[in-house]
């Protein structure tokens, strides 16, 4: 048998009295799934090193101004972590979350800062995630000559990463034929096209007003950017907090557990089995 944490203990109870489950997720739900953080600078240049040898941040790569003034380079970082989503396949504590959650009346809904696709690539319904910061797997028109938003599963990319360039050719816009970016909220970006997010995010809510009873678990959510840290504790639902290094909660009805997310939630699920 596991020897269970008692905390979890309680979050197993709050799990089977609850309608329906508010997952919450930042790039550490992904580490176990072999993808990196971006923790910190070095950890970014760990993840990149061609970027680093330049002395390139993600601030500096992960804007519009990136893709106007070095395409290659642009497309260069963003092509690789396309074709590194394309090829991950996410971890067992993706179908733990689905287990927990086909019990309850409602379901779950996820609601998440990652721009990988996880969620898709491991079953859950497409009407059920809500990606605040867009998709890599989408696509738009560089200077917006549409509000159109569109698929990036035909677009295939070859990347230099030694040098961390894109070889193959610039993608284009289907409608003015000029530079195509991902769909997803960068640093300063007055540009981004959010109507697929914002239609998202008009579910998450029509899906809270039916749940009586919701829980939330968060897995591996940052600080320095709070998106997912806010929403969690925005709904006042019991919250359970799975994070390595910062799982500070406030309030009598939150948990933190300092874990990776595969490993706590494995043994959330045991806690769960045993009470059952």
């Amino acid at each position: 048998m596991i020897n269970i944490p008692h905390p979890l203990r309680e979050a197993a109870k709050w799990l089977l009295d609850a309608d329906g489950l508010l997952v919450t997720a930042g790039a550490g739900m992904g580490v176990d799934s072999g993808l990196p953080d971006f923790r910190g600078t070095d950890g970014f240049w760990r993840a990149y090193p061609a970027l680093g040898k330049q002395g390139i941040r993600f601030q500096d790569i992960a804007n519009q101004s990136a893709f106007s003034e070095n395409p290659r380079h642009a497309w260069g970082f963003y092509g690789h972590r396309l074709q590194l989503y394309r090829d991950t396949q996410p971890h067992d504590g993706f179908k733990i979350l689905q287990h927990l959650a086909r019990p309850m009346k409602n379901g779950l809904f996820v609601f998440t800062s990652n721009v990988d696709g996880g969620f898709q690539k491991a079953g859950f319904s497409e009407q059920r995630i809500s990606e605040c910061h867009g998709s890599i797997h989408h696509l738009q028109c560089l200077e917006s000559c549409t509000e159109a938003i569109w698929s990036a599963d035909g677009l295939q990319v070859n990347v230099d990463r030694e040098n961390g360039l894109l070889t193959s050719a610039l993608p284009t816009c289907p409608h003015c034929g000029g530079l195509v970016r991902p769909n997803i909220l960068m640093f300063n970006d007055a540009s981004w096209q959010s109507a697929r997010t914002d239609q998202q995010h008009d579910a998450l809510e029509r899906w809270l007003v039916h749940v009586e009873r919701p829980v939330v678990i968060e897995l591996g959510a940052g600080t320095a950017i709070p998106s997912v840290r806010r929403t969690s504790e925005s709904t006042g639902a019991p919250l359970l907090r799975i994070n390595p290094t910062a799982p500070e909660v406030r309030g009598d009805n939150a948990i933190g557990i300092a874990g990776g997310a595969l490993t706590t939630l494995k043994e959330l699920h045991a806690c769960v089995e045993q009470l059952i």
